[in-house]
């Protein structure tokens, strides 16, 4: 069997794919790619036993069709470094050899056998479907991707949760500390259905929208899921179980307003957080009108900063414990120019929206204050 691609297409497709490899794998054919040539098309596979992507590209030319499996490691290395060129693949799928031709060399090394690969685990008939833009899945899963846990007790809470309703669909992310939660008004279903996306494929198919347009359709069950995407399509098996009550642990009022742009409340935490105790990385904020003052110290090695910054603050005077690093990622994952802070007393949860919402939809972000030491 022969046929020609591009190198640098095949590459940045293997590039991709072989996030979805494990370092150590169940079966040894796994640490291959499963290369499929049919009807002047290939699509390469990668696996890792619980997810699966696949992606196809067109071939300037092919005499037949087949299937083999290509060792990953020999195949990445092989077109990492090739320029531009077309690349002329002859196999012998019998004797499991495979030859690959470029402009000023060859390789040759041994092929897989194809039927040894695992099959993917088909959603069926009878699955919900949602179909939303390719960017807009984009964006929600890098705002909220960073708030998802990693607590082996309770995995629910280390993936991303999709709930549509007749009035959203809600994507929420949370770890405890923090809670992310964006729901988009323009997808809603009257029969009510949710899944949880493990954080891997999340962040894969986060990789591979970036690059993509058109539409995204989600096919899912009680145990798995099925995203077809522009010129590919992922595989997950899903995390079982029920998320908790999201919107049970969302303040209904908060009637304290910070209204700060963003990147100068980043730039002042940045520059504040160095000083606080390596353990808690606690910062106080404390707001009166017009004013907000950031600070922290750490006792053990008497160290101490404080940072004043104006802004429009409507509200009680108050003093509030965050954990810094909570706080930087959060503002690093709203989009607007400004935020508003939303706080009811020390002791509850603060809120944090951009104070302009992305179109259609709504974007909240939770965090939890740390107790302060007064």
């Amino acid at each position: 069997m022969r046929f020609t691609l591009s190198s640098t297409a095949l590459s940045s497709r293997l590039q991709a794919l072989s996030k979805v490899i494990n370092n150590k794998n169940s079966m040894p054919i796994l640490e291959c790619f499963l290369f499929e040539v049919a009807d002047k098309k290939l699509a390469i596979t990668a696996s890792d036993g619980e997810n699966v992507m696949k992606t196809t590209l067109a071939l300037d030319d092919a005499d037949s069709d087949g299937r083999f499996a290509v060792p990953s490691p020999t195949i990445l290395e092989a077109v990492r470094e090739l320029p531009e060129q077309p690349l002329n693949f002859d196999v012998d799928i019998t004797q499991n050899t495979i030859q690959i031709l470029y402009q000023n060399g060859v390789y040759n090394f041994t092929a897989q056998n194809a039927d040894e690969y695992p099959l993917t685990q088909a959603v069926g008939d009878d699955a919900k479907v949602i179909v939303m833009d390719a960017s807009l899945l984009s964006d929600n899963l890098n705002r909220t991707i960073f708030a998802t846990g990693q607590d082996e007790l309770r995995p629910v809470m280390n993936g991303i949760y999709f709930d549509l309703t007749a009035e959203g669909l809600a994507i929420v992310a949370s770890d405890g500390h923090k809670l992310v939660r964006s729901i988009n008004f323009n997808i809603k279903s009257d029969e009510p259905a949710a899944f949880i996306l493990p954080k891997k494929p999340a962040s894969l198919l986060k990789n591979v929208l970036a690059k993509d347009g058109g539409d995204v359709t989600i096919r899912f069950n009680d145990r798995n899921v099925e995203i077809l995407f522009n010129d590919g399509v992922l595989n997950s098996r899903l995390i079982e179980g029920r998320y908790p009550n999201y919107s049970s642990v969302i303040p209904k009022n908060n009637p304290n307003k910070l209204s700060i742009d963003r990147k100068s409340l980043i730039g002042a935490l940045r520059r504040v957080l160095p000083f606080a105790s390596e353990s808690s990385q606690q910062i106080r904020l404390t707001l009166e009108m017009g004013l907000l003052k950031l600070s922290s110290q750490d006792i053990d090695f008497s160290t101490s900063a404080e940072e004043k910054l104006t802004c429009d603050y409507t509200g009680q005077n108050m003093s509030i414990g965050f954990k810094g690093s909570s706080l930087t990622e959060i503002l690093n994952n709203i989009e607007s120019e400004s935020v508003d802070l939303l706080l009811a007393d020390p002791s509850r949860a603060g809120i944090i929206v951009p104070t302009v919402q992305p179109e259609n939809q709504d974007v909240l972000m939770l965090i939890m204050p740390m107790l302060l030491n007064d």
